[in-house]
């Protein structure tokens, strides 16, 4: 099994979304790097969005030196509304107009009980977990509507569906999205912009790797018997918005080694 970045550097290009335009939040590092990667090799302009400039930057240069095409957009999505509002105008206009393919993965994840989680990481989640896809599909999917072609994909996790004693805000969160991917589905679905979601389990990333032993040992017991690769997600991301995936409408894809649905004792 090769590790995330092997797999990502080995590539293969290919030109099933060339063409296209794809906006990914949070893609700076983790999770979300990795689906810009994966779809900038399959051909999609991709905007990749991060908060630190200097690490949104060089995934742009990875990307280019992959010979893929993408396009830097630093921005914090936990801002007001209209600053959200005024970033996908942003994107679309780096994209050339319009955006194709709209991944919201920026999220937090404070894994706190219930009673030490601050105010201030309280609004984050709700902000960055809810408000801002909300408001992104908001300026971006009539759009796609009216072409009559475009697709959404939305990062959940297994957490949403998994009573834990910690993170009650985060996991609600989560839930929420996929309850919005569920609708946006109905409403956009039938005017050519398939919506789903992608649901990772416990995924080794930059942003946990003080938690390696806590990831190995949640994971020993799973089918697959290891945390999951950023790029695992990115490649099931990749086929929700690709034609191969056009009858997935509300869809939940779990890619989580089995964690979720499965028991091995």
């Amino acid at each position: 099994m090769q590790s995330n970045e092997d797999e990502l550097v080995s590539l293969r290009s290919d030109d099933r979304l060339s063409g296209q335009t794809a906006l990914v939040t949070g893609s700076s590092s983790g999770i979300g790097e990795a689906i810009a990667r994966v779809l900038a090799a399959s051909g999609a302009h991709v905007i990749v969005n991060g908060r630190d400039a200097e690490r949104t930057q060089a995934v742009v240069a990875t990307i280019e030196r992959a010979g893929g095409k993408a396009s830097p957009l630093v921005a914090d999505l936990g801002t007001s509304a209209s600053d959200v509002r005024r970033f996908a105008g942003e994107a679309a206009a780096l994209a050339g107009g319009q955006i194709d393919i709209l991944v919201n993965n920026a999220g937090i994840y404070p894994a706190t009980a219930t009673a030490d989680l601050a105010e201030d990481d309280l609004d984050a989640v709700l902000s960055i977990n809810i408000r801002a896809p909300h408001v992104l599909v908001a300026a971006l999917a009539p759009a796609m509507a009216e072409r009559g072609r475009g697709s959404i994909v939305n990062i959940g996790s297994w957490m949403a569906r998994v009573g834990l004693p910690f993170g009650a805000m985060y996991t609600a969160s989560k839930a929420a999205l996929e309850q919005m991917t569920r609708t946006w589905a109905a409403e956009y679905g039938p005017r050519g912009v398939p919506v789903n979601t992608v649901a990772p389990g416990a995924t080794s990333t930059p942003g946990n790797a003080e938690s390696e032993d806590v990831l190995a040992a949640m994971t020993a017991v799973t089918v697959a018997g290891r945390p999951v690769r950023p790029v695992d997600v990115a490649y099931a991301v990749r086929f929700a918005v690709s034609d191969e995936a056009s009858f997935l409408h509300g869809s939940t894809i779990d890619v989580d080694g089995g964690i979720a649905n499965t028991r091995l004792a």
